[in-house]
């Protein structure tokens, strides 16, 4: 297959990927659950170091996608991709490339927060202890610590590391899991729709958390929330049917989106 990836289609460039550098670039991806197309023919570009929400009604393609790029859909009998995903020019279906290492430069964050049954502190050691990350216990409790002060719970939890994760709210425990996707220093974190099972306080606890982080990651978000889309990414997609419709600048989107079906959905006239 050749590794050049095809030019997008005639839609202007969004100013956010005329900035950045570009981590993800697909060209082409189908997806497929048994007869069901579930992505048809989508061709995007990432940027690094920013926020890119995928937004559109239930069941459009954004989680497929979002799975896509650590290749959980591997896990799925029925599921069948096809198309180029490259991350760093590199393509992720590449016969040489070890999966467990791609899913190390790809954090995952999901929708319900789902610590481990583990002490704060083993949630976060786990990742580095299995990839090897850290050459002794000093390490180990410094990569902690700096996890948690990037996840901004270190000074709610600094006195109880001890403490089962489950013991912690629901914004502790999201924030727990944010924490623990970093610790073993990745590239790229996907974000399922993390504040879906939050209250609006500890929701806009994770909003300024991923603000805070962005100038280091590569993030990408699934959100229903239109205003969500709006207050955190640079870059916004929207999905419908499995079609990627519209993708560009957040603010362009929200106020002069080109695609009536994305005019629609905004202003919420389906969804």
């Amino acid at each position: 297959m050749d590794a050049t990836p095809q030019k997008l289609p005639s839609n202007p460039i969004p100013r956010i990927l005329a900035e950045k550098e570009t981590k993800i670039v697909a060209r082409d991806v189908n997806v497929y659950y048994g007869d069901k197309h579930a992505i048809k023919h989508l061709s995007i570009d990432i940027p690094d170091r920013a926020v890119s929400a995928f937004i559109g009604p239930s069941g459009c393609g954004k989680s497929t996608f979002l799975r896509c790029i650590n290749r959980m859909n591997d896990t799925i009998p029925s599921a069948r991709v096809t198309g180029q995903i490259l991350v760093d020019g590199k393509d992720i279906h590449d016969r040489d490339l070890d999966v467990v290492q791609l899913r190390a430069r790809v954090g995952m964050v999901f929708q319900k927060p789902n610590p481990f049954p583990k002490s704060i502190f083993e949630n976060i050691a786990y990742g580095p202890r299995i990839h090897g990350i850290a050459k002794s216990k000093a390490d180990l409790e410094e990569i902690v610590v700096n996890s948690l002060k990037k996840a901004g719970l270190f000074e709610e939890v600094k006195d109880r590391l001890s403490h089962s994760g489950t013991s912690l709210s629901g914004g502790q425990q999201q924030r727990l899991c944010i924490a623990r996707a970093i610790a073993v220093n990745p590239e790229i974190i996907l974000m399922d729709e993390p504040c879906s099972a939050l209250d609006p306080i500890a929701s806009a606890r994770i909003e300024e958390l991923i603000d805070e982080i962005r100038q280091n990651y590569c993030i990408i978000i699934v959100t229903h929330s239109m205003q969500q889309a709006a207050r955190v990414s640079q870059l916004t997609a929207f999905f419908h049917l499995g079609d990627l419709v519209e993708i560009g600048d957040t603010e362009d989107m929200f106020t002069a989106p080109k695609n009536k079906r994305t005019q629609d959905y905004i202003t919420g006239r389906f969804g």
